[in-house]
């Protein structure tokens, strides 16, 4: 049976790139604000633009909040992508006293000005790959993937790290624990990468259908 991945409609996404990239792929998935639709779904994505305390504040406002949370400790797939990944923590430089979803240990740090790097981080950069499975199965080192961020992850617990990338400061550009993953590049608009990594997100619900 397949399952369906949930898009979480919370108002502060960019929806239709990661639905159009899924689409791509042949991965059924619905962008939804339904929360019995996100707790049905074989895994879900949380995505996000905008600032950290506008996303909370729409997220409060949908009422979904106790639905992602419930989602991202379900032990199913779980996929943040760019202030999806930032959202997860527990707070943001960018938004101070505005309190995140606490999934995760780490802070979320403004990246610096320094002479030659435009903030924000708008490109391609490529990664260092951490942990070679998960979402990375089959990832080459170095491999190039795009942001676009003026906050970064400076992340607690170092295991839970699966990627980094260097823009002025080392960024811990992606996390893993379990099958709660998170990015903060957009894979959807990363190429041939992105797509693969979005094919080994949906494999993992596959797991369990």
């Amino acid at each position: 049976m397949e399952q369906t991945i949930a898009i979480v409609d919370y108002g502060a996404g960019n929806l239709q790139s990661v639905k159009k990239a899924l689409d791509f792929i042949g991965v059924s998935s619905v962008i939804t604000k339904d929360a019995g639709q996100i707790r049905d779904a074989g895994a879900v994505i949380l995505p996000g633009v905008g600032s950290f305390a506008d996303a909370m504040a729409s997220m409060h406002a949908s009422g979904l909040t106790d639905t992602v949370l419930e989602a991202a400790h379900s032990g199913r797939p779980f996929l943040g992508i760019c202030l999806g990944l930032q959202l997860l923590f527990e707070a943001s430089e960018e938004s101070p006293g505005v309190v995140g979803l606490g999934v995760l240990k780490g802070e979320i740090r403004r990246i610096p000005q320094q002479d030659g790097l435009k903030v924000p981080h708008i490109g391609w950069n490529s990664l260092a790959i951490l942990q070679p499975d998960g979402i990375f199965q089959g990832i080459p080192q170095e491999a190039y993937v795009y942001f676009v961020h003026s906050y970064y992850l400076k992340a607690e617990r170092q295991e839970e790290v699966a990627a980094r990338t260097q823009y002025g400061v080392r960024i811990d550009a992606a996390v893993q624990r379990g099958r709660l993953c998170a990015t903060q590049f957009h894979p959807e608009k990363s190429g041939r990468v992105g797509l693969q990594i979005l094919r080994n997100f949906a494999a993992m619900c596959e797991e369990d259908a």
